[in-house]
């Protein structure tokens, strides 16, 4: 049977249905004006609840799992840093990619383009004599989707402040709580050195989010996501390995109230990193995440993701207290439903 000859009346609703229009009159996936005449209007009568289960499940892996939640490819994360160190940063991510729809949808040609500014800030720590630290991000995001809905053209623009992310971290193996010249002393005096850590994240839903529309800055829901790593220094090199599990929260208002909820997705990443003398640095890094199938209202979605990551990043140090980081990376999925983005960030910090 032809795929698209099974979802008439979804694909129908999806695109005509007053209740999908914004005030402005146009789709509420992309911003293309529609006509309703009384015949298509007797035919849209499905409710939202089908809505949701049927379409919104086909759009929910892809709209939400990269651009809201991602799979980040952060190097020198388990780097300790002397206790009552702050670091206060802003930086700029620009993104841009292709995004592929189960073909039901009759999107095609879809591409994402987004800016994003992030303020962060870390603030290092003694705990139980071990180093730690808090990580705090807070992003906005400028978002615009293009692509062919049935081969005409629409875009949908999305702007507003992401979801915040704290994160909380200790090195329980080769990384004393320390200040100061006590600090530089320890580092100078263990050229070879191994540092094994754990942390939690939580991204919490404070991001823009609108239950009427698909495409949303914010993910309405929270992440948790603890962490385990390791790296192991040998002079002017650095080998790092991390370990990470996403464990999402549901989303009990995923478009017009429907409930989105989603298995962990498992992750593990490594980076190469080297740092000069002159304290200046560049690492390579690859990442790889599995998991993720979501349920709407109950029904399996069998949306398993599958993604690679990789990235190139460097900093250079700026007079003696602070620094400039410039990095890219890029995300390719191997199913055949999902999203392959470019990424390039630059940011500047300051340490006090």
């Amino acid at each position: 049977m032809d795929r698209q000859a099974q979802f008439p009346v979804t694909l129908r609703c999806l695109f005509i249905t007053d209740d999908m229009l914004q005030p402005d009159g146009v789709c509420a996936v992309f911003r293309m004006p529609l006509r309703i005449t009384d015949k298509n209007r007797q035919a849209a009568t499905i409710t939202h609840h089908a809505i949701c289960t049927r379409v919104g499940a086909a759009l929910a892996g892809i709209l939400f799992a990269g651009l809201c939640a991602a799979q980040d490819i952060e190097p020198r994360r388990w780097t300790p840093l002397p206790v009552g160190m702050n670091v206060l940063g802003a930086g700029i991510v620009y993104t841009e990619g292709d995004i592929a729809f189960d073909p039901v949808l009759e999107l095609e040609d879809v591409t994402v383009e987004q800016t994003m500014a992030v303020v962060t800030y870390q603030h290092a720590f003694g705990l139980l004599g071990k180093s730690a630290r808090i990580d705090v991000r807070l992003p906005y995001k400028d978002a615009q989707w293009e692509g062919l809905q049935r081969g005409v053209p629409g875009t949908a623009d999305r702007r507003g402040p992401g979801d915040p992310r704290l994160r909380l971290s200790v090195n329980f193996i080769g990384a004393p709580a320390l200040k100061g010249k006590a600090y530089q002393t320890f580092r100078a005096s263990h050229p070879v050195n191994t540092v094994a850590g754990a942390a939690i994240s939580v991204t919490l839903p404070y991001g823009d989010y609108n239950n009427e529309r698909l495409l949303n800055i914010g993910e309405n829901r929270l992440v948790f996501r603890p962490q385990l790593g390791v790296v192991h220094t040998r002079g002017h090199w650095s080998y790092e390995l991390t370990g990470s599990v996403f464990l999402f929260g549901d989303n009990d208002k995923f478009y017009f109230d429907s409930t989105r909820e989603q298995d962990p997705l498992y992750a593990l990443q490594a980076h190469l990193v080297y740092t000069s003398p002159r304290h200046w640095w560049v690492s390579l890094g690859a990442a790889h995440a599995r998991g993720g199938e979501s349920t709407i209202n109950g029904v399996n979605k069998d949306d398993k993701r599958r993604d690679r990551l990789f990235g190139i990043s460097a900093g250079i140090p700026v007079g003696s207290s602070a620094g400039l980081k410039l990095a890219y990376v890029g995300s390719r999925t191997s199913e055949d439903v999902g999203k392959d983005t470019d990424n390039i960030a630059l940011a500047y910090s300051i340490r006090f």
